[in-house]
């Protein structure tokens, strides 16, 4: 099995960042569409047709089932390659699409392989393989929220997946047991295991504000955790915008009131 393309990285910015890659020539780096930020003459760029591993011998049918499972993720058929076709160094940027951290990840160090969310993978050294990961039980399917459908990232280069907010890194010990809400899972290593646990008590469940089901993810294993997953982001910014073009009046005394009386 052909190895990843060997390519070295700088990341730039604290809460907005974006990860500048540096290419020898012939060297290439996969990305999703739409995370490019800018690149160099040097740069060339190609559509290609599947997961972005490159390897030539699985054929038309192996091509056609590793693009229909990038579909069922919610991502393109099609992935972009970015490759140095001058001599020297030549850089490529890709930038984060919301506020947050960029996470480095050398799959050579990880087993060859990490599990992270559908929509966390910005990328990755060319020969890294994007696919998704089927968790065994239905409980994930079903009330998994994030879950259940899950990205991985084989191969042994390096890979870049992107989160919201505070990025925080766990090592959990052999049994150790880690409950997360289920947007709030970046990304984990091969060897923790995931499942779904339902939240006992009917006031916490109907109530409380924070679902239905927590991830539990049992070590052994490295787990990254983001404080703002961007569906979160989202429904507040969708809550705190004016309906129907009226104004919310914030920071009015009124506030509710006032709306109440009109």
């Amino acid at each position: 099995m052909a190895s990843a393309h060997e390519i070295d990285y700088k990341i730039y910015g604290d809460d907005m960042q974006f990860v500048e890659i540096e290419l020898d020539p012939q060297e290439s780096v996969i990305a999703e569409a739409g995370s490019l930020m800018m690149m160099e003459d040097g740069i060339q760029m190609e559509t290609i047709f599947g997961d972005g591993s490159g390897q030539g011998g699985k054929g038309l049918m192996g091509k056609l089932f590793g693009a229909g499972k990038r579909l069922l993720t919610g991502e393109s058929l099609f992935m972009t390659v970015f490759t140095s076709t001058r001599p020297g160094k030549n850089h490529v940027s890709f930038a984060a699409p919301y506020p947050g951290k960029i996470i480095p990840m050398d799959l050579s160090a990880m087993g060859g392989k990490v599990i992270c969310q559908k929509d966390a993978f910005l990328c990755a050294a060319k020969g890294v393989s994007v696919g998704i990961e089927f968790q065994r039980k239905l409980g994930v399917g079903f009330f998994g929220g994030e879950g259940f459908i899950m990205q991985k990232l084989e191969g042994d280069g390096l890979a870049f997946v992107h989160a919201g907010g505070t990025i925080y890194e766990r090592q959990l010990n052999p049994g150790e047991l880690l409950r997360i809400d289920t947007g709030c899972v970046v990304a984990f290593e091969q060897s923790v295991s995931y499942d779904i646990e339902f939240v006992g008590g009917v006031k916490t469940a109907l109530f409380g504000g924070e679902g239905l089901f927590f991830a539990t993810l049992r070590g052994p294993g490295r787990v990254w955790v983001q404080s703002l997953p961007f569906s979160r982001l989202a429904s507040r910014v969708f809550a705190a915008a004016p309906k129907n073009g009226g104004s919310r009046d914030e920071g009015s005394i009124l506030g509710g009131l006032g709306r109440l009386l009109d």
